[in-house]
């Protein structure tokens, strides 16, 4: 594959996981919580797995809050 072929192939991976999250609509969502951005993030990441059947989804606990 060489010096060009690997990053070519990450490339195109993450193109083709940026086109499924927009499939899905996350681009358009107006509340966007940490469930949200790491919803979206997982599946551009995923890349050509969503094509296969994997749906990834991230639920954000909530953060605790500091002492007084």
């Amino acid at each position: 594959m060489g010096r060009v072929g690997i990053p070519l192939l990450l490339v195109i991976w993450l193109v083709v996981g940026a086109v499924a999250a927009g499939q899905r609509g996350y681009y358009n969502v107006s509340n966007h919580d940490c469930a949200t951005i790491g919803t979206t993030l997982v599946t551009i990441v995923a890349g050509p797995l969503n094509y296969v059947g994997l749906n990834p989804e991230i639920d954000c606990p909530d953060a605790p809050e500091p002492s007084q």
